[in-house]
């Protein structure tokens, strides 16, 4: 049995009355076909953004409060140093003690960099110095070998850990764990190396973002110890508060920047981060985004659905003697509203399928010009189409209920 016999005959002759006007049927169409696409890509674009925000925040760690240095220049850095030691381990102590809920910290000092070399090959990767607790606040994990631990610092031990990039650079051929790498003039014994994590960008919301997989990491106490600085230089770059409680962050970040203001004399030469703000705020970008993709799509909706109550119109027109002779068979109204809305539900099913393919077409392509990443929610592509289908149906009523109320006498008299 072919596919088209499976159909009840009642679809079956929606189907063809709908082909006979093929040309007006597929005009119709255009405007479901543009609203419900419009509608998916702003679905997939969107989903595909959050989820990117989230990871890019999730690397920062979203229940963590961030303080960095700010860049500054040496006429004002010299100026500030009279009121102000810059960014120190002291200021993350007291932070730790004081900002309620705080469970611990972890420290991070750059290291000028001008060259790293092993046995086997050259990189370009930037060292820091980080305390043990850095990796698990950072979200990083050690594929190889181990972290940096609390000994290594005490010690100023000459270990390091790899970021994948790294290790590959310096070691293409064999595993980097138990081998020396060279950072400027310093020796080092690679403990560890992180598992590579591509989070696709370098800043997130003005933050600077990653680049863990081609760095080389050392104990801060080691790199304070071996490694040259600046007579001005901050003791610490970075540090990051992980607090216990998510809910009580904004509480937190008030009594973080308080406690920072006191200590640098009221010099801004830092900056508090709130990664979960951070989220929020792309958030609200994104919704900003959706509003107006969802205005676009609405008109365009509102397109189809004038298209398919006038075709249902002009189908009324063009039928009355058809529509005449069927009442005076005996069909009921219900049978004449219920045909035309076959044909209505036909029209909305082919435009949203239609439009679901457009839309996804049409969120691949917007994320390949604008580097975006695509991702699907299910459960919202089928309430979004399902609404879309609703509504070009809901134009279908009037229209019908019109077919249904001729006369069936007037109706055969027309020409």
């Amino acid at each position: 049995m072919s596919a088209a016999m499976m159909i009840p005959t009642v679809w079956r002759e929606a189907i063809a009355e709908l082909w006979r006007h093929r040309l007006r049927t597929s005009l119709t169409l255009l405007g479901l076909v543009f609203g419900v696409g419009a509608i998916v890509a702003m679905l997939g674009v969107g989903e595909g953004s959050r989820r990117a925000a989230l990871r890019l925040v999730e690397s920062l760690g979203l229940h963590n409060l961030i303080v960095e240095r700010v860049e500054l220049d040496q006429d004002t850095l010299k100026e500030n140093r009279a009121r102000s030691l810059g960014l120190t381990l002291a200021d993350a102590h007291a932070a730790a003690a004081v900002v309620p809920g705080a469970t611990g910290f972890a420290a991070e000092k750059r290291i000028r960099t001008d060259r790293v070399f092993g046995d086997a090959g050259t990189s370009d990767a930037q060292a820091s110095g980080v305390s043990p607790e850095w990796f698990a606040l950072a979200s990083l994990r050690i594929a190889q070998g181990r972290a940096i631990a609390q000994p290594d610092d005490a010690a100023l031990a000459a270990v390091a850990v790899l970021g994948s990039q790294a290790a590959h650079d310096l070691f293409p051929d064999a595993s980097a764990v138990g081998k020396l790498v060279k950072v400027n003039q310093t020796w080092l014994r690679v403990v560890g190396v992180l598992a590579d994590r591509d989070l696709g960008q370098d800043k997130f919301e003005g933050v600077a973002l990653g680049g863990e997989s081609n760095r080389v990491f050392v104990p801060l106490a080691s790199a304070r110890a071996r490694f040259r600085f600046q007579p001005l230089e901050d003791e610490i770059d970075r540090f990051t508060l992980s607090v216990a409680n998510p809910d009580r962050l904004a509480d937190a970040a008030r009594v973080l920047g308080a406690v920072m203001t006191q200590r640098h004399g009221g010099v801004t030469d830092y900056r508090v981060i709130v990664p979960q703000q951070l989220y929020r705020q792309h958030q609200q970008t994104q919704r900003i985004f959706s509003i107006v993709m969802g205005a676009i799509a609405g008109v365009s909706l509102l397109v189809g659905g004038i298209g398919i109550m006038n075709i249902m119109l002009a189908n009324v027109l063009e039928r009355r003697r058809e529509i005449g002779l069927l009442r005076a068979l005996g069909a009921r109204r219900r049978d004449i509203v219920e045909r035309f809305l076959r044909e209505a539900a036909v029209i909305c099913a082919a435009g949203t399928l239609a439009g679901v393919v457009f839309g996804a077409l049409l969120a691949y392509a917007i994320a390949a010009f604008a580097g975006w990443q695509v991702a699907w929610s299910p459960l919202l592509i089928l309430l979004s189409t399902g609404a879309c289908a609703a509504i070009g149906m809901a134009f279908a009523v009037y229209p019908a209920r019109q077919a249904a109320a001729l006369d069936p006498i007037a109706a055969i008299r027309a020409e």
